[in-house]
């Protein structure tokens, strides 16, 4: 291996990776890697011990090393690497001319082992509501895909948001954390589980983490987690100065500038390292044992598209996001009496009372699936479903990522996280308290659901449902 003259600066369309056209014709596998100055050489042993796995010529490799320091010592340093590997074609990207937010940017672009996502979701254990912070943080896990094909990514999450994960056609790896910084974890007097997971991330060998927060939370819990565990890039929103704990800082905006739609605010963190998609749809997939499980059931239950049918899923993890069990109860009455509909319930576990209630109290027959579906057999559920009607809650974002249309219940609590690319009603009573972040309404009233009349939720159902079956 020769080491030549340090490359021109880039500019940001050279620093792209290869295209496929492009990549056949060379025949090359482009590797990069940032190399801080005071871990140059275990950087570097890294680097030498991972090419060392791959079976394939070394003529086929080009390395390309980013100094993020512009360190007088790091050309000696890559020259010494190079005796290691003769033939291995390799560029030094120093920096001095570019500077180190440049040099890092082009190590994200360029990076070829697996990225890894945070999602800190702060929900409480096996309950839906985490599924819609992961399934809001697909777009920006398909950008970060977008600068090379084959790129590969991990998901780190609650084991709540680990159901969604798994079926996420944008996600390589599921990775659950009770993490010690969200509010549901247990409390522990051992840091053996945080020193388990720091090992495990650091046998990943991940080129950079990208930490997907709300304005409300702080990413440096999980930017310290990814330090120890030697993850060089790590990317997230940040209010406070980070300093050494993230290499790439977007400053927090939120709420006093404005408040973005959960999906446009992870888009805009990747955006900022040049990780870019048209493509903004929620990520969810059904895996076909599941279809063909819910497929069965539905016949069992006599549900086809003769008798206009929907799900109803009544419940969410805080209280402020219930609409009352008596409305929902009237609204499903109507439905079924006055339109002859068919009505499904869903819920986990610990909601299945509830749903009791709610069909108690309509008077009207519905079916009380709470507790009985595996979440991916929700999907497949809603999947098949002509509408869902949902309070703000994991079901109303499957319903998005599948296309299904929805009438949200939408408590004024947070704007962020309406239904998103979806046929969609958004039923909420306006209040002076709106968007109060708040898991019990802080006035006791909960007017801005227990304002929005059963007529209404009939109304927007029967509404939807004709628009779209003239659309199928």
């Amino acid at each position: 291996m020769s080491v030549g003259s340090p490359a021109p600066p880039l500019d940001r369309e050279r620093s792209q990776s290869p295209g496929p056209d492009q990549r056949e014709a060379t025949d090359t596998l482009a590797v990069s890697v940032v190399v801080p100055t005071f871990r140059r050489d275990e950087t570097l042993l890294r680097l030498l011990a991972a090419l060392a796995e791959q079976d394939l010529p070394r003529d086929r490799f080009e390395v390309v090393v980013v100094d993020d320091a512009c360190s007088q010592s790091m050309p000696a340093a890559v020259a010494g690497f190079a005796a290691h590997e003769p033939g291995l074609r390799l560029r030094l990207l120093p920096g001095k001319s570019q500077g180190p937010a440049t040099a890092r940017n082009i190590g994200w672009r360029a990076a070829t082992a697996p990225l890894i996502a945070f999602i800190d979701d702060d929900a409480y254990p096996e309950r839906l509501d985490s599924i819609g912070d992961v399934l809001m943080s697909t777009p920006a896990m398909r950008a970060l895909k977008q600068p090379l094909p084959g790129r590969q990514i991990a998901l780190l999450t609650s084991p709540s948001g680990a159901e969604a994960g798994r079926l996420c056609p944008v996600v390589d790896e599921v990775i659950a954390y009770d993490a010690l910084w969200m509010k549901a974890t247990a409390p522990r007097e051992s840091a053996a589980p945080d020193l388990a997971m720091v090992e495990r991330l650091r046998a990943g060998r991940f080129d950079g983490a990208a930490i997907f927060t709300c304005f409300s939370q702080s990413p440096l819990p999980a930017a310290l987690l990814c330090f120890l565990a030697g993850i060089l890039l790590r990317l997230a929103h940040c209010r406070e100065n980070p300093y050494q704990l993230l290499s790439d800082r977007l400053p927090e905006c939120e709420p006093g500038s404005g408040i973005r739609h959960e999906v446009q605010r992870q888009s805009d963190l990747v955006a900022a390292i040049g990780c870019r998609t048209d493509d903004d749809r929620l990520a969810l997939g059904v895996p076909a044992a599941a279809q063909a499980a819910i497929d069965g059931r539905l016949a069992g239950l006599r549900v086809d598209g003769g008798r206009p049918w929907a799900v109803l899923h009544t419940g969410a993890t805080a209280a402020s996001r219930r609409y009352p069990p008596e409305q929902f109860a009237a609204a499903a009455r109507c439905l079924v009496e006055r339109h002859g509909w068919r009505l499904l319930y869903t819920g986990d576990a610990g909601e299945r009372e509830l749903v009791e209630r709610v069909v108690a109290a309509s008077g009207v027959p519905g079916e009380n699936l709470a507790g009985r579906l595996s979440f991916a057999e929700l999907a497949a559920l809603i999947a098949r479903a002509p509408l869902v009607i949902t309070n703000n809650s994991g079901p109303a974002h499957v319903a998005a990522a599948l296309g299904t249309p929805v009438v949200d219940l939408y408590a004024g609590t947070n704007p962020q996280h309406t239904p998103q690319r979806v046929p969609a009603r958004v039923l909420m009573h306006d209040v002076p308290c709106r968007w109060c972040f708040k898991s019990v309404c802080p006035e006791g009233h909960q007017l801005c659901l227990r304002g929005i009349a059963p007529g209404e939720v009939v109304q927007a159902a029967l509404e939807l449902m004709r628009e779209t079956r003239q659309l199928a």
